[in-house]
């Protein structure tokens, strides 16, 4: 079972920066095997949603209010370390980040950039995709929206 924490840019700890910027690199950059800016200006904005197991950083996303990433509250940098997947981490992850918007940002309305693969699993949350797909960072991705 996951230990959640939510915080904000300036509540994070410099380890803890550093544990989630490994993480997203470790996921997005390496094991994905592609190149572009994570570091984008966006994390002092966001709420930071993190999943621990046994004092280890192994989940994440961060949580955005409306008009900070898009019109809609929103969810982004989904991560689980991939020697945690089995345990379905993912799920307890986006669950938190859903309640962490409902509770924090008072609205139901969430949107995400899902990549394409992952499809089912966000469907599963409940979001249904919306428009066509299309590439970013060349991945494949389509616009989702919980309401």
């Amino acid at each position: 079972m996951l230990t959640i924490q939510i915080k904000t840019f300036e509540e994070l700890s410099k380890q803890e920066l550093y544990d989630l910027l490994q993480l997203r690199s470790e996921v997005f950059v390496v094991e994905q095997d592609c190149v572009y800016q994570d570091i984008d200006g966006k994390d002092q904005k966001a709420i930071h949603v993190l999943g621990y197991k046994a004092n280890e950083l192994v989940a994440y996303t961060r949580v955005f209010k409306p008009g900070d990433y898009f019109n809609e509250s929103s969810i982004g940098r989904v991560v689980v370390a991939k020697r945690e997947r089995a345990y379905k981490y993912g799920y307890d992850i986006m669950t938190a980040s859903i309640k962490a918007i409902e509770e924090n940002l008072n609205t139901t309305l969430i949107k995400i950039s899902a990549q394409v693969y992952l499809k089912k699993f966000y469907t599963n949350l409940g979001f249904t995709a919306i428009g066509k797909e299309y590439l970013e960072d060349d991945i494949p991705h389509i616009a989702m929206i919980k309401e």
